[in-house]
């Protein structure tokens, strides 16, 4: 029997060369160096250089550095890179360190060393996207391209080719059955006729690439535009309607000889958990090491200031609903962790003056970070909710409970983004949560890393914060 295997995963053809390429910057970026300062390469340097570059390869695959970048932009390609990069040398430095081994290094040639990988990094992919543009705009390596379906989709995806000619399309039209009355006139596209027309395009060779913008409710449709075009060489692609593209994470597995499609999956599969859980113990031990002094400080204000405990603790849901318990340094006079929970207002009479401090400066967050030690938590997440407000917004708002896909976090996208502190209504609840469900869809260690640089840019104040 046949399998029945028809699905494959999107990759980069030329991710070999340009591993490759970025292999021959960071070996070929230190004889420069050494060359620049006047230093002769020793047996060290070459041993740093390769642990720099093993550490890069594996930095690279967490990052997904070499997937398809043909519709990505190049400022987030280079970022990428640049990130990758950064992670790899500190990863070397912090060996060197612990191994006593800095002394033997010329800080001048790393930092050289450093600074040229960047440089070259970029270099070679800006001379690749230049040449790849001069391509396109010669006439070379267009595809020509068509769209099915006179729809949201196909308007997003028409407005996303138009604004880049990097990827190398040429839109021959928009082919729609329907009456040209029944496209609403905001869609911005012009339909150039039936899609009898473009099947007939298409079996002439005209049309190279198909992409079909039809709802998934028109199931028929599709099947008999596919059937049709099996006799066709032309490459087809469906794009998902809103409601698809809002529950997938477009991944195809396989039970058995039987294809799956991923709807509601935790982003961390296979190795990425075991990446994301390095990436908490590390920057958690960091910064517990960083805010010790200040964790002594805060605690002595508190007791200095009001009776009480130092720490609160609080009943929340964190992996797969499960719950979980997590601390924090006490603010206010009274300690709800009931089935009603009343949130922290403007002037609330509860916070005390030292607690209000606290509270709009985040520093009443720090102690998570030994909950993301002890691995309940997660540096980066969905922030975690009283039990109480879970169970009254879950019957409230559409998938609110595929926050806890992922373990929640001491900040998060929502965070960055304005949603944080009181939700007094439900529109800011259905806010928080888009933003949490966007965070688990595009998870990555980039993204994590770029939300904790943010949040210490301006993660610490916020006035939503009583």
């Amino acid at each position: 029997m046949a399998s029945r295997k028809v699905f494959t995963f999107s990759s980069n053809t030329y991710s070999f060369i340009y591993r490759l390429l970025d292999l021959c910057v960071l070996l070929g970026s230190l004889p420069v160096a050494a060359w620049l300062y006047g230093l002769t390469i020793e047996r060290e340097y070459i041993i740093a250089s390769l642990v720099v570059s093993v550490a890069f390869l594996y930095i690279a695959e967490s990052f997904a550095l070499y997937r398809s970048w043909r519709v990505g932009h190049f400022s987030e390609m280079v970022l990428s890179a640049w990130a990758c990069i950064s992670v790899a040398f500190f990863i070397a430095v912090m060996i060197a360190f612990l191994l006593k081994q800095s002394e033997e290094f010329s800080r001048v040639t790393v930092v050289l060393w450093f600074a040229l990988s960047f440089i070259f990094s970029f270099l070679w992919r800006a001379v690749q996207r230049q040449y790849i543009r001069a391509r396109h705009r010669a006439g070379f390596n267009i595809k020509r391209v068509a769209i099915i379906g006179a729809t949201n989709s196909g308007s997003e995806l028409l407005s996303e080719i138009r604004k880049r000619d990097e990827l190398g399309y040429k839109v021959v039209g928009i082919y729609e059955d329907r009456h040209p009355r029944r496209v609403t006139d905001d869609l911005n596209m012009d339909v150039v006729g039936k899609i009898e027309q473009v099947i007939k395009l298409a079996r002439n060779g005209q049309v190279e690439m198909l992409f079909i913008a039809l709802p998934l409710k028109a199931e028929k449709r599709i099947a008999d535009i596919l059937l049709r075009l099996g006799d066709t060489t032309v490459d087809v692609h469906y794009i998902p309607d809103f409601l698809v593209s809002t529950l997938i994470r477009s991944r195809f597995a396989n039970v058995g000889d039987i294809d799956t499609l991923s709807v509601f999956e935790s982003p961390y599969l296979g190795a990425k958990e075991w990446v994301k859980r390095t990436e908490d113990i590390i920057i958690s031990s960091i910064i517990l090491c960083l805010i010790s002094i200040p964790l002594i400080m805060i605690a002595a204000g508190i007791k200095l200031t009001s009776p009480g405990p130092v720490l609160f603790k609080q009943r929340r849901y964190g992996l797969r609903g499960e719950e979980i318990v997590v601390w924090k340094f006490r603010s206010m006079s009274v300690m709800e962790n009931s089935d009603t929970v009343t949130q922290a207002t403007k002037g609330d009479p509860r916070v005390t003056r030292f607690g209000s401090f606290l509270r709009r400066t985040s520093l009443d967050e720090f102690p998570q970070f030994f909950n993301v030690l002890a691995g309940s938590m997660s540096i980066v997440g969905p922030r975690p909710h009283a039990v109480a407000h879970n169970e009254q917004y879950r019957g409230q708002v559409r998938y609110y409970m595929l926050r806890h896909k992922v373990k929640p976090g001491v900040t998060g996208w929502a965070q960055i983004n304005g949603w944080r502190g009181e939700t007094d209504t439900l529109d800011k609840m259905k806010n928080r949560v888009e933003f949490d469900l966007h965070y688990i869809k595009n998870w990555s260690v980039w993204l994590d890393i770029k939300i904790i640089f943010l949040t210490i840019i301006k993660g610490f104040t916020n006035p939503n914060a009583y």
